[in-house]
């Protein structure tokens, strides 16, 4: 029998070094994009593509991210007493109704596949999607990431991973996948390598912070040890997974945006910005005059 993908890990423990000092106190994933956090924009896309179940693996310092989702009486209160309905409105369906959030520590930062382990006893035996709140993924009019994703999943109920092509001098930043050959619509993987360097590359088509997950892979994460730097890779998980099973791949079309670095981060205000109902038309006013100052 197979089952739909209804829950979603965001792994959210890690430090944030490279926007210290603005992480010392704060999440990186709640540093905001105009108006909205990193992390809001990860689960409404996890939502949009029928996702019900929120699983964030957390740490000591994240509590900020449960405040968000969670609902806040004062700050509603003081809203409708001033007759400030939309904001209201805005702070109330920040979680829409019939999805859940479910919070699990992670105790030490030891890679992205410990911190999916982390969220096996509430997975369960079901499919699940893992969202890396870094990775800003811009439908830019199409579907969301996600959705093309949970479609693709959908076809063939293989784990799906999300790629786009890197320039050939960025391989060494990412997991590069092999391709096997086209079957109708779907691709699958044949193999996946962790941040290879650029003459063992297999391809420049680079894992970007998308995935669909069978439950097995929680068999492979248990089987692998730490790494070279101390760190259990998902990547080498997903490497012994395809010695099982086929993984599908989801060429994401729309823009990704690196916000784990101070550069990406920056592209997006900006693009996002110039796009926002609210202040688009005058920031991008502002930007034509100081480009022509």
């Amino acid at each position: 029998m197979t089952r739909p993908v209804k829950k979603a890990v965001f792994p959210v423990a890690g430090f944030g070094t490279r926007f210290l000092p603005a992480t010392k106190a704060n999440p990186k994933e709640m540093l905001p994009i105009v108006d909205k956090p990193l992390i809001q924009y990860a689960v409404e896309e996890a939502i949009s593509a029928g996702i019900t179940q929120l699983i964030f693996v957390t740490s000591q310092t994240k509590r900020a991210i449960e405040d968000h989702f969670d609902s806040n009486y004062e700050l509603e209160a003081k809203l409708a007493e001033r007759a400030k309905y939309d904001l209201l409105a805005l702070v109330q369906g920040i979680l829409p109704k019939g999805v859940s959030c479910i919070y699990v520590r992670q105790p030490e930062q030891l890679g992205l596949g410990h911190a999916v382990m982390c969220a096996k006893d509430v997975v369960g035996d079901e499919p699940f999607a893992v969202l890396l709140a870094d990775d800003l993924m811009d439908g830019q009019g199409n579907k969301p990431c996600m959705v093309q994703m949970v479609d693709e999943y959908n076809k063939t109920m293989n784990s799906v991973i999300a790629v786009q092509e890197v320039l050939p001098c960025e391989v060494e930043k990412y997991g590069i996948v092999a391709l096997a050959a086209k079957d109708g619509d779907s691709q699958h993987i044949a193999n996946i390598v962790e941040k290879p360097s650029v003459k063992d590359a297999p391809s420049n088509l680079a894992v970007v912070g998308r995935y669909i997950l069978t439950p097995r892979i929680f068999h492979f994460i248990a089987a692998i040890g730490a790494g070279a730097v101390g760190e259990i890779q998902l990547t080498d998980a997903i490497a012994g997974l395809l010695s099982e099973e086929e993984i599908q791949v989801c060429r994401f079309n729309g823009k990704r945006y690196d916000c784990g670095s101070k550069l990406g981060y920056l592209e997006a205000t900006v693009e996002y910005a110039l796009k926002h109902p609210e202040v688009g038309r005058e920031f991008g006013e502002y930007l034509e005059a100081r480009y022509k100052s």
